[in-house]
């Protein structure tokens, strides 16, 4: 058996009645979940066209999509994107989105970001894709001369020129690729050694490309690593390229098109954030159950044991950059959890899995219980399962939960489970890799909260440190990434990039703060942030106010407002304006102004509400924190 990325064999092949049920969409009571189930299987480029358009035309009606988020893509390509976009839509309802695209013509990139009246801009993009190849870049040819670096440096002024026009134009989220290395060269393998070769240029334009991205706050997508992926004697297909000016093999298109998807989920906070781990014949070979301790395949020795111990390996990974671990089993709870405790070559252990489900009850029932468990949404999961019964129940009965479809072969498993994208970031920071830690410490406050059974003496016992700061470049990674992950307790959903994060850190006459938490069990690290801007009363309006769910009931709302109006007072700012903008998923802080003590001025029809606080007369209660020496400073 080989195994090829292209057909993308993590997703399940349509069924027979697929198309019937495709053209449907646009007309069915539910139109964005319809689009979301359908676009979870392995689509062609033929089906991908079919299920975009009536996309189009569901998003056209202005019919309501949820539970997919409306993203408005601008797209910047050298070369033909036509295809692409064909696929694009459909992509992005398997990610969660309903993308509402804006194709520029090819390759007038620089005169669409650079003119202000363009249609790129008229569109009102939340993201702009610019998509470049080697020839645009004048990467196409060798430089052996004197001067082998002069190609690259202009190169990346070429496209640092392009993203800095478009944060000018006010966008927030740019896509900036990586470009593909054409196969072959004109000294084989010493090409990469040959300063001005065409591997060596693309190489070293990659490195700066990355270094780019990262100092201007733009998103990289990785399209070297892709079609590294393919093959690059795939990837570049000259018919296609002479014909169409395509930059890449037709067949291609539709997992080009899942790279963009999931890399802007993830951009709005939609990837997932927790593997869930069946165990017989998924972490190890045979069922505990009939086969005991002793009779189970893990570890070195034979190919099977290997191949299922890559696997665990493949989940401690994922864990060390901050995916939560789960398991979901039918068996008897003691039985499951012998190995993890007693079996010396298992890699997992008790401590690695945050919430351990072994019991008889079916899946979907395990599935809910874990997302309560660890209080994240049932979209936040994935399930590796063997048991292509048990796979199909699950998608069927919860199709919001991602469930990779397996081969007979567990040597594939890491494979497929990591090439679906289901765990994309556009960022790492402190507070990812401790994320598991912070679960098990969960697990050991709930137990006080059960001993104290009040919520004064329960928060007191917690011991809690709390600080407040300005926004500032070390805690700008987390801040970017709660902006642009948190759904639930956020009041307006505003996203901004960590670019735009800086911009916003610069911004004289804007306030900002970041809010720290820690207890006796660990450190949350950041997990408030609000952004306040002057309006020309001369008062604050609140552009943002988040808070990660992990700190629910802790009164962390009410010392980010005593902190909010305890510098109002110190500029004096007599009122705090401020918004609720509902989401699908936001209803959680629907009364958190008022709650809050902030008087509703405005509800229109859709829900939204506004709300002003008088700074002065404001009383701020006691809470339940210490506060962090030398926090709460700011200039």
């Amino acid at each position: 058996m080989t195994m090829d990325l292209l057909a993308m064999p993590w997703l399940p092949a349509p069924g027979e009645d697929w198309r019937s049920r495709a053209k449907q969409v646009d007309t069915s009571n539910k139109p964005g979940a319809a689009a979301r189930e359908l676009a979870g299987h392995a689509l062609d480029a033929a089906h991908s066209r079919l299920l975009s358009r009536r996309i189009a035309r569901a998003m056209q009606s202005g019919r309501p999509l949820d539970p997919l988020t409306r993203l408005r893509l601008a797209v910047l390509s050298s070369a033909t994107f036509d295809f692409i976009a064909d696929a694009l839509p459909a992509a992005g309802a398997r990610h969660g989105l309903a993308i509402d695209l804006h194709i520029a013509p090819a390759d007038t990139i620089e005169a669409c970001a650079f003119d202000p009246g363009s249609d790129t801009y008229a569109h009102c993009p939340d993201a702009v894709l610019v998509l470049v190849d080697h020839r645009w870049l004048g990467l196409a040819s060798p430089r052996l001369g004197l001067s082998p670096a002069a190609g690259v440096d202009a190169a990346v002024a070429r496209l640092r020129g392009v993203i800095g026009a478009l944060q000018r134009g006010q966008i927030n989220l740019i896509v900036v690729p990586t470009v593909a290395i054409p196969p072959l060269g004109l000294f084989g393998s010493f090409d990469a050694c040959q300063a001005g070769s065409v591997r060596a240029q693309i190489l070293a334009f990659n490195a700066r490309m990355v270094e780019l991205a990262r100092d201007v706050g733009a998103v990289v997508l990785d399209v070297a690593a892709l079609s590294e992926q393919v093959g690059t004697a795939r990837w570049f297909h000259a018919p296609s390229y002479n014909l169409y000016k395509l930059p890449f093999l037709p067949a291609a298109v539709p997992l080009f098109a899942d790279w963009v998807a999931r890399l802007l989920s993830a951009a709005q906070g939609k990837a997932r954030k927790c593997l869930v781990l069946d165990l017989d014949n998924t972490c190890w070979g045979g069922v505990i159950g009939d086969d005991g301790i002793e009779g189970i395949r893990i570890g070195p020795g034979s190919a099977e044991g290997e191949s299922f111990a890559a696997v665990q390996q493949a989940a401690l990974d994922l864990k060390a950059r901050g995916v939560i671990l789960a398991v979901s089993s039918k068996n008897d709870d003691a039985t499951a959890r012998a190995p993890f405790r007693d079996h010396p070559d298992m890699l997992l252990r008790e401590t690695d899995i945050a919430v351990f489900q072994a019991n008889w009850d079916d899946k979907p029932a395990n599935l809910r219980a874990i997302a309560d468990a660890l209080a994240i949404g049932l979209d936040a999961l994935v399930l590796l399962d063997d048991n292509a019964a048990e796979r199909a129940q699950v998608r069927s009965m919860l199709p919001m939960v991602a469930v990779p479809e397996l081969p007979n072969d567990a040597a594939y498993y890491p494979t497929l489970l990591l090439a679906a994208g289901y765990f994309e970031a556009v960022g790492f920071s402190d507070e990812d890799s401790l994320r598991s830690a912070s679960y098990h410490a969960n697990a050991q406050r709930v137990a006080i909260g059960a001993a104290t059974g009040d919520t004064g003496e329960f928060l007191a016992a917690l011991g809690m440190i709390i600080g407040h700061a300005r926004f500032d470049p070390i805690g700008r990674p987390r801040i970017a990434q709660l902006v642009n992950k948190s759904n639930q307790f956020n009041l307006t959903t505003r996203r901004y990039s960590e670019g735009a994060i800086a911009a916003i850190e610069a911004e004289p006459a804007t306030y900002t703060q970041q809010t720290r938490l820690s207890d006796q069990f660990g450190n949350f690290g950041v997990i408030g942030v609000i952004i306040a801007r002057l309006d020309t009363a001369g008062d604050w309006m609140i552009d943002t106010w988040l808070m990660s769910c992990r700190v629910l009931g802790r009164r962390v709302e009410n010392a980010m407002l005593a902190e909010l109006v305890r510098q109002a007072r110190a500029r004096g700012i007599a009122r705090i304006h401020a918004q609720y903008l509902p989401t699908a998923k936001n209803g959680m802080v629907r009364d958190h102004y008022d709650k809050l003590g902030f008087a509703r001025t405005a509800q229109d029809q859709d829900g939204a509400q506004s709300y002003v606080l008088n700074v002065i007369e404001y009383n701020v209660s006691d809470l339940p924190f210490h506060h962090q020496p030398g926090a709460d400073v700011q200039a």
